[in-house]
């Protein structure tokens, strides 16, 4: 494993530590602030300033995160934006992806359905995937809130911009954001005519394809939008027991739209976008043997020679798999909206109308080997919701500048999944003393019915206390209520009346029925203080509080002493959080150099976390709420424009995360005694989070023709880094995944035409790192992972008219 970054290792916490990050952000405010201009001086310079920053290329970034357009540099919130401009030039055209620009996100995937997206390591719990439970991290398009989590993956195009916004959104984006938010905009159709294509191809069989054409259809009144998107590639790992290639690409998108403008004062912009994804993907490769505390026959390297097994390899990076059972991850999602947005003169009035749908199909070999274990997993799934936002806004710069608004949610999700076992599971999840062929088709089904439904008020206003200081307070006031019918039945498997035979069949899976609700009110928002140092620096704190909804444990829950569901454990409280940040937003040398700093403090109280299940009947991972994780930072990001040639973007974190009580927690693999075995966690880093992340991107142009055409030459690059982090929720130190660095070059032209073409390698320098880790069902010490993708090469060849 190569390393190129190491920021070092990081100290455990104390117990001032809010404190002291808190005062060490305000002492570099005061002490930038000392060296900026001073305000008289500064406000001279002002417009000759922006005129020297336009004449550089340098350009204001505008965001919508409090729901109107803002300068990025005057909202006093921690928030970072992508242009669709960066993400074409650095071939970025997924979330996942997006991580190397912006490393405070990170994305978890074993399949669309089991995806845990992250910001500052809080937001979705790793490992379990439950229908009855709300990610933390807010996924929204062209403002309109994407429940479901295999949305997270589907590909990126015709995208105006990505702003990522840190911390609870207990405001404006209040639907479940205790972590955060992903606020994406989408190209808006023109009455100018435009249009882009862009081809790319590369090794692995790697071919995308991208366009986009927009113009009037009604001059002055009517206008079109329509792109869409190809991406295929072959598959990276190969399978010796099928001769075939998995882990493949296979996804296709395209969105339409319209915006109608029958008078200046009304726009009505009406959407429709369909994503199809159907890879032979998710299956994994054996990454080691961890030992346990159990006996010797009940781990791996006995069951393997027991059954006569080897895997194809012990090496995680010659990609050889050998699962015997097919393998697909396809999905289907669409849905339709409409914004209006009607200018009333003083105020605006916005309603946003949406229908979603998702549709999963999956098929899984969950044992990862060619051995007849875990044979079938597909927990196929439909989800539909429907919501409706309505805004009224204040326009103008006024004294006190507000926003008010209404929010309807609704969706309903259904699951019918499978799960089986073969001809190796009894000895393999059992022991050797049962018959061999007690599990050998034993067959568990079920059928899932969630329903939930929310109601919110919110409202948000900016008092301009003086020419620079500002106090924005913001309250948002949510009912939820969720529903939730299980019912799994178990066949097959050897017959048998034997109690003893009874019960270790019931031991892996039993019939079981139980339905659920819950409801709970909850009050979130926040207070912001903003000061203007100078035009050009701004001085922020800001302290949010933000709930995640209660769920239902929709994945089956512990069994009582009489084996009848324990409906206590149905029901999960919702998260409390509170997170309180102060920060700086900075500008020198004629705006040509930004400098972004925040430190954060956040606590979650009832954390939604998986713990195990301690009593007869099947041993289950289930959702629970366990007391208190806590989560400290520091991030930094900034732009240069060092010259008219050369342009730099960096941005690094520093994010300690713990369970800061968890006492009732699954015990990691190397202190697993039993299949109930329990641990305090407490004090333990949180999984799925790097202390250290960082990524550096850098630009290098000069004008070059080429014959009669002309344009620039350039070459660039972006490195990324994430130091070590845990992907098991019981932070076994077998699933800890190593630091890596992975960088990608560019090589390309622009003309003034219109035309780019450029070559590219990603992963240039061949990193081996591992995206993720799964403890093998059963617990046997075999650890199975998906590394991460090797060098590629291409080029890619895009023009705009």
């Amino acid at each position: 494993m190569k390393t190129f970054f190491n920021p070092g290792a990081s100290s455990r916490r104390s117990s001032t530590y809010l404190t002291g990050s808190l005062v060490s952000a305000l002492a570099l405010t005061a002490g930038l602030s000392l060296l900026a201009f001073t305000p008289s001086i500064a406000a001279d310079a002002a417009d000759d300033s922006a005129d020297a920053a336009e004449s550089r290329g340098v350009t204001e970034v505008t965001v919508t995160a409090r729901r109107r357009s803002e300068n990025l540099q005057d909202v006093p919130l921690a928030i970072s934006s992508v242009s669709g401009e960066q993400l074409e030039s650095t071939g970025v055209y997924n979330i996942d992806q997006l991580s190397r620009v912006q490393p405070s996100i990170q994305l978890i995937t074993t399949n669309p359905r089991n995806t845990a997206t992250t910001i500052r390591g809080l937001g979705s719990t790793i490992g379990l995937t439950n229908d009855g439970l709300e990610p933390g991290v807010g996924i929204y398009v062209d403002e309109v809130y994407y429940a479901r989590p295999g949305s997270a993956v589907v590909d990126l195009i015709d995208i105006e911009r990505v702003e990522v916004l840190r911390g609870p959104q207990g405001t404006l984006f209040g639907k479940n954001t205790t972590a955060g938010a992903l606020n994406i905009t989408t190209r808006a159709p023109s009455f100018t005519p435009e249009g882009r294509i862009e081809l790319s191809a590369g090794d692995y069989g790697f071919l995308q394809g991208k366009a986009s054409l927009s113009g009037p259809l009604i001059d002055g009144k009517l206008a079109g939008r329509i792109a869409f998107g190809v991406t295929q590639r072959d598959g990276l790992f190969k399978n010796v027991t099928t001769k075939s290639l998995q882990n493949d690409l296979d996804s296709q998108v395209v969105r339409a739209q319209l915006l109608y403008t029958p008078n200046d004062d009304i726009s009505v912009r009406l959407s429709y976008d369909y994503a199809f994804q159907n890879p032979e993907a998710n299956t994994q490769a054996f990454v080691r043997y961890g030992p346990t505390l159990r006996a010797a026959n009940r781990q791996f390297p006995f069951l393997a020679a027991q059954a006569g097994y080897a895997p194809p390899s012990t090496n995680p990076y010659d990609r050889l798999v050998d699962v015997n059972s097919p393998i697909q991850a396809k999905q289907i999602i669409n849905g339709l909206s409409g914004t209006v947005n009607w200018d009333l003169g003083s105020t605006t009035l916005t309603s946003i109308t949406a229908w979603r749908h998702w549709d999963w199909t999956p098929q899984n070999d969950r044992d990862y080997t060619a051995l007849a274990i875990r044979t079938v997993s597909n927990n196929p799934s439909v989800q539909e919701q429907f919501s409706q936002e309505v805004r009224l806004a204040s326009n103008g710069d006024n004294a006190i500048d507000w926003v008010v608004g209404l929010y309807y949610f609704d969706q309903n999700v259904e699951t019918n999944g499978r799960e089986g076992w073969g001809a190796n599971a009894a000895r393999w999840l059992i022991n050797s003393t049962v018959p061999a062929n007690l599990l050998d088709g034993y067959l568990q089904t079920n059928n899932v019915q969630s329903n939930t439904k929310s109601y919110a008020a919110f409202g948000q206003l900016t008092w301009k206390v003086t020419d620079r200081l500002r106090i924005t307070p913001g309250l948002r006031f949510t009912s939820e209520e969720k529903d939730a019918t299980f019912d799994q039945k178990v066949s097959g498997g050897l017959a048998t009346t034997d109690p003893v035979l009874v019960a270790a069949k019931l031991g892996i899976a039993r019939d079981q029925f139980y339905q659920a609700q819950v409801s709970d009110d909850s009050l979130s928002g926040q207070i912001n203080a903003a000061y203007d140092v100078t035009p050009d620096f701004l001085a922020y704190v800001n302290v949010s509080r933000g709930y995640k909804s209660g769920g239902i444990n929709a994945a089956g829950i512990p069994t009582a002493a009489d084996g009848s569901p324990s409906l206590v454990s149905a029901v999960i409280k919702p998260e409390e959080v509170t997170s309180v940040e102060a920060g700086f937003k900075s500008q020198f040398f004629d705006k040509s150099l930004t400098l972004n700093a925040v430190a954060f403090a956040t606590d979650i109280n009832d954390y939604q976390a998986n713990v195990v299940d301690s009593g007869p009947g099947a041993l289950r991972g289930y959702l629970a709420n366990i007391e208190k994780v806590e989560v400290r930072g520091v991030e930094v990001d900034g732009r240069w424009f060092a010259t008219e040639n050369l342009s730099l973007f960096g941005s690094l974190s520093y994010t300690d995360a713990i369970y800061a009580s968890f006492k009732n927690a699954p015990a990691p693999l190397e202190l697993q005694s039993s299949s109930t075995s329990i641990t305090d966690l407490s004090g333990k880093e949180l999984p799925g989070v790097s202390k250290w992340a960082g990524s550096l991107s850098a630009e290098y142009t000069w004008p070059q023709a080429i014959g009669a055409l002309t344009g620039d030459a350039y070459v660039s690059g972006d490195v990324s880094y994430r130091s070590k982090w845990n992907s098991d929720s019981s932070v076994s130190k077998y699933a800890e995944i190593e630091d890596s660095t992975v960088a990608n070059l560019r090589l390309g032209y622009r003309s003034s035409g219109g035309t780019e073409a450029f070559l590219w390698i990603k992963n240039a320098f061949d990193e081996e790192y591992l995206q993720f880790t799964t403890i093998q069902a059963g617990n046997s010490g075999a650890i199975y992972g998906q590394p991460g993708d090797p060098r590629t090469v291409g080029v890619t060849v895009r023009k705009s008219f």
